[in-house]
């Protein structure tokens, strides 16, 4: 593992983008909101995910020059088409019309049908929180774990964000539907690293600690069981709905991680009457959680989110901390 300095890699991004046909400021928002990913130690979305956004740019899938369009509009609700366009930064937009919608009627909701992958889903959370607006977002992928009981991916593993302003800093939920991602199995595959806890099952059905067996089987564990395919269909049917766009059933068929279909809300708390009441709960809560009695063998307990700053100002200072060989890609690219 290496540290390169956050200008040096957002820079190399950069670089990267703007050789590929993107236009100066377009590639400039990209490289950051990347960048921007790693730097807050969520390095499965950010560096590492670098590399697979520009093979999609280099296959076709994505599209550098789309802009998203809107489609419909229904009040607080919007669809956008994202017409294959560069996933993070039709994500960025849509929470940014999502968050403009919610100043108007309280609830914004933006549904995008036809994107690319949104790389870290938390950070169009962080925008709804910095608006002093509740978060809620998720997308639909390929099919990538069976329903409960079956063996062959039938259901994506779907992302889920939930953020949630607050004075302690935002709580930050953003979470797969399997119980390791699929960036974090192929983390700890290129490491050569067993799981904590065992995270799917091999192709001979059993349960496995092993990425790399768990990748090749498609069969992650869900989170919850039942619950998370369960989960984890409805979120499909219900974004795919709103966005007119393609299901995870539709995607699987397409072959591609691509044309997915996200959903982007914000709840304006200032357009509250109680919005001081709802603050001081917010900020007791936390407190409350974070004077837990500690289990033996966990150093504390924190909320969703607590250590994004600390891990920020660390790696600002220090580098981001790479893979040798993800770096390597990078600055072959």
């Amino acid at each position: 593992m290496m540290r390169i300095p956050f200008e040096t890699l957002v820079k190399q991004f950069e670089k990267v983008l703007v050789g590929r046909g993107m236009h100066a400021e377009d590639a400039k928002l990209c490289a950051h909101l990347v960048g921007e990913t790693s730097a807050e130690g969520v390095y499965t979305h950010g560096a590492n995910r670098f590399p697979f956004m520009i093979r999609m740019i280099d296959d076709g899938l994505i599209d550098v020059h789309a802009k998203p369009e809107l489609v419909a509009s229904f009040g607080a609700l919007e669809r956008w088409d994202g017409r294959q366009g560069v996933g993070n930064l039709n994500a960025h937009a849509a929470m940014k019309r999502a968050v403009e919608l919610a100043k108007q009627h309280t609830i914004g909701c933006v549904a995008l049908a036809h994107t690319n992958h949104w790389m870290r889903p938390g950070t169009y959370g962080l925008m709804a929180a910095e608006a002093d607006c509740i978060g809620i977002l998720w997308t639909n992928t390929m099919p990538l774990m069976p329903a409960w009981g079956g063996i062959d991916a039938k259901v994506g593993n779907n992302p889920l964000v939930l953020c949630i302003p607050a004075k302690d800093g935002p709580v930050l939920v953003d979470a797969a539907m399997s119980l390791f991602s699929y960036g974090k199995l192929e983390t700890y595959a290129r490491e050569d690293k067993s799981l904590p806890v065992p995270g799917g099952y091999d192709r001979d059905g059993n349960l496995t600690t092993d990425a790399k067996q768990i990748l090749s089987s498609k069969r992650p564990l869900p989170i919850g069981f039942w619950k998370g395919t369960s989960l984890a269909l409805a979120l499909d049917l219900i974004v795919s709905a709103l966005s007119g766009g393609n299901t995870t059933r539709q995607l699987g068929r397409m072959g591609k991680e691509s044309s997915v279909s996200q959903i982007f809300m914000a709840i304006h708390l200032s357009a509250l009457p109680d919005r001081d009441r709802i603050e001081a709960e917010i900020h007791a809560s936390l407190e409350d959680l974070q004077n837990s009695e500690v289990a033996d063998g966990a150093a504390a307990v924190r909320f969703p989110g607590q250590l994004r700053t600390r891990i920020k100002e660390e790696n600002l200072r220090e580098g981001i901390p790479i893979d040798e060989r993800v770096w390597q890609e990078i600055l072959s690219l």
